[in-house]
């Protein structure tokens, strides 16, 4: 059970046709988003678009949550929702999705059938400590803002880096967050 520091040289960066999209970690490692194969994935897209379609992942969960700007999500028949940062709204991957708004997002999915998800959010002002109790299974702690401490491993995460832990036991993680947005992340395999 080792934390380790993931920064911009470990991650993966792909443009689309309405941005960019940067894969922060995917399981397992070497697992390839295009060939549909991973178990959980992590990320984050610029939307530079008014209106996009999101793209079918009919064999996964999904989790987002806006880091900067705001959108409406439009998941399949119900009325549209406007996502801002602090809220995550989970969907079925292979429903029709749309968004209005320009934004950057952070995205996690996980596998139907094969692992479940989890996403919160912590945003402060000021310097916040606590714990995060998420249970056995993978986790990863995204940065977007301030930093991010974990005084019992010895590790911190600036803005833009990911702390990510595979085969966490149990127990709570100590967290201390300097003035900023931080993403938890925990995927246990079903």
């Amino acid at each position: 059970m080792d934390w380790k520091l993931l920064t911009k040289a470990d991650y993966v960066t792909t443009s689309w046709s309405g941005g960019t999209t940067t894969q922060l970690a995917i399981a397992p490692e070497g697992a390839v988003y295009a060939d549909r194969d991973f178990l959980w994935r992590l990320s984050s897209a610029t939307v530079e678009l008014d209106h996009s379609d999101f793209t079918p992942l009919p064999d996964y969960n999904r989790f987002l949550s806006v880091l900067e700007g705001g959108i409406q999500l439009k998941i399949d028949a119900d009325e549209p929702v406007p996502v801002s940062p602090g809220k995550v709204v989970a969907f079925d991957g292979g429903v029709p999705v749309e968004s209005w708004g320009q934004c950057v997002d952070f995205n996690l999915m996980v596998r139907k059938g094969k692992a479940q998800g989890a996403v919160s959010v912590l945003s402060n002002t000021h310097t916040h400590s606590g714990t995060w109790s998420p249970g056995p299974g993978d986790l990863a702690i995204y940065c977007a803002a301030g930093s991010v401490r974990l005084p019992e491993y010895g590790l911190e995460a600036q803005a833009g880096q990911t702390l990510l832990c595979l085969g966490f036991e149990d127990g709570p993680v100590k967290l201390v967050c300097e003035a900023g947005l931080v993403m938890l992340a925990s995927i246990r395999e079903a």
